[in-house]
């Protein structure tokens, strides 16, 4: 009968021991160095290398012709507003992106004259799958020509998109607040 206990516990304390070992060799720090930011003279590097790569020079392509023209100058011309989030008047002008965007739910907007993506991200449902409330439910109550003020914290732009791209972060109409993007967890 002991022989019997030892063997099954013999082999139980191997596999154990094994399991502990990988275990902590699991919890070390790694070995490998963080990455450092880099140099402005570095990044100046890298960014000319990316220049001569075939995505480099259609984007330079665009940069300089006059639809790219059009959409920096759009950008620039918010410029002031989008490093102050400060409000921007805006006219609500079609309900739905450019056919074939993949920028999430958005509408266009028309601010100063020019026109935008106001882009919200992707939509996601409440937690509870029973329910079916987004968090832009009642950004869907919008309709053409709706005056609206929105504060962005970033204006993008892509050689595929005829427009600049509004981070939308917050939405009022008619002194109603519609959207405030909740901040993030991770501080950043």
């Amino acid at each position: 009968m002991k022989k019997v206990i030892y063997a099954l516990i013999l082999p139980l304390m191997v596999v154990s021991g094994l399991a502990f070992a990988n275990r902590e060799f699991k919890n070390e720090p790694s070995k490998k160095s963080a990455s450092k930011p880099l140099s402005a003279a570095a990044m100046k590097a890298e960014r000319e290398r990316w220049e001569t790569t075939p995505e480099g020079i259609r984007y330079k392509k665009w940069e300089a012709s006059p639809e790219g023209k059009k959409v920096l100058a759009g950008a620039a011309n918010i410029g002031k507003y989008i490093s102050t989030f400060t409000d921007m008047e805006a006219v609500v002008t079609s309900l739905s992106l450019p056919p074939g965007s993949q920028l999430g739910f958005g509408v266009m907007a028309r601010i100063n004259g020019d026109d935008y993506i106001l882009s919200f991200g992707t939509e996601k449902s409440d937690k509870n799958f029973l329910s079916f409330k987004s968090e832009f439910q009642s950004l869907h109550s919008l309709k053409v020509n709706d005056k609206i003020i929105i504060r962005s914290h970033s204006v993008l732009h892509a050689p595929k998109y005829s427009y600049p791209i509004i981070s939308g972060d917050y939405v009022e109409r008619d002194s109603k607040i519609l959207y405030k993007r909740a901040p993030r967890k991770d501080g950043c």
